[in-house]
């Protein structure tokens, strides 16, 4: 099932479908087409995948009178290690190429460096001369929005901005920024990407933003009401999950033991707390990386 933070990505793409380009162009600066309209399209790819499989996000790029398609952005926000994403990938690339008859990029958006390096790896589609290399958005690519004159014109790109760099000393600066665009919102959106934003900051910055409202501020939105609490939980296990997972692997790599592809991703795909306490035990008496995935023994 999607995570909060993941629902929450996708959410900002869906309502700015110029984000995509935004991103690709200016915090990637891979070039985009001129065109006069960007448009969320389906992205469900039923035909030849499995009910279950679609994209998070598809925009495609219009031009001229005709709405002719210039280009298709698909957007996949990826926040775990999912083995499978090497073999849909392509095909929501090739899918939506064929829909729309345009050329078409993959942009793939996470919060996390791990999974930005994972996400990268390019894909050898077994096809000589076929090699898909996904555009990858990390929190490195992402701007850091501190000028309330940017946030109003991009306010997206600025809840973007306290997802990626909330924890980091940026954190209130990010914060009053958005606020203070944050009134040329209309009354949804306001209310959402606050809630998202205040709860994508460190509690030290939270809390002085906070302080600053003249009443407090009270999780506004069905959306926030529903799901922060849960999203800081997950939050918090998200980041306990990385952090052992990486743990498991600096041993194994400080012991000089060469970690083969599936261990990592196994390692880092790892959701069981307790799994990744027995592994990083294990990592510190096993010879050979392999036996790291035994299931026999501690």
């Amino acid at each position: 099932m999607p995570s909060v933070t993941h629902e929450a990505l996708v959410e900002l793409f869906k309502n700015r479908p110029t984000l995509a380009v935004e991103m690709l162009h200016d915090a990637l600066g891979h070039p985009v087409p001129t065109f006069t309209e960007a448009r969320v399209d389906s992205s469900d790819f039923t035909e030849i995948v499995p009910s279950d499989r679609r994209a998070d996000v598809v925009v495609v790029l219009l031009v001229g009178e005709q709405q002719r398609p210039a280009m298709a952005i698909v957007v996949e926000v990826q926040l775990r290690v999912d083995p499978d994403k090497p073999y849909v990938w392509p095909v929501y690339v090739t899918q939506t190429r064929a829909r729309h008859r345009c050329p078409t990029r993959l942009l793939v958006v996470t919060i996390g460096a791990a999974m930005a390096r994972w996400s990268a790896r390019p894909i050898d589609t077994g096809h000589p001369g076929w090699t898909l290399t996904p555009l990858v958005l990390g929190p490195q690519g992402v701007p850091v929005v501190t000028d309330a004159e940017q946030a109003k014109a991009a306010p997206e790109v600025a809840v973007l901005s306290a997802m990626a760099h909330g924890q980091s000393e940026a954190a209130e600066a990010i914060g009053e920024a958005f606020f203070a665009a944050a009134a040329g919102l209309d009354e949804e959106r306001r209310a959402v990407y606050g809630d998202l934003v205040l709860s994508s900051l460190n509690a030290a910055a939270r809390r002085r933003l906070e302080a600053m409202m003249k009443s407090g501020y009270q999780f506004q939105s069905e959306f926030a009401r529903g799901y922060v609490a849960k999203g800081r939980q997950e939050g918090r296990k998200e980041g306990i999950l990385e952090a052992k997972a990486q743990a498991v692997l600096a041993f194994l790599e400080a012991r000089g033991l060469e970690v083969p592809a599936e261990v990592r991703e196994r390692v880092l795909a790892s959701t069981d707390i307790d799994e990744l306490d027995r592994w990083i035990r294990r990592a510190a008496v096993i010879s050979d990386a392999q036996e790291l995935l035994a299931t026999t023994g501690s």
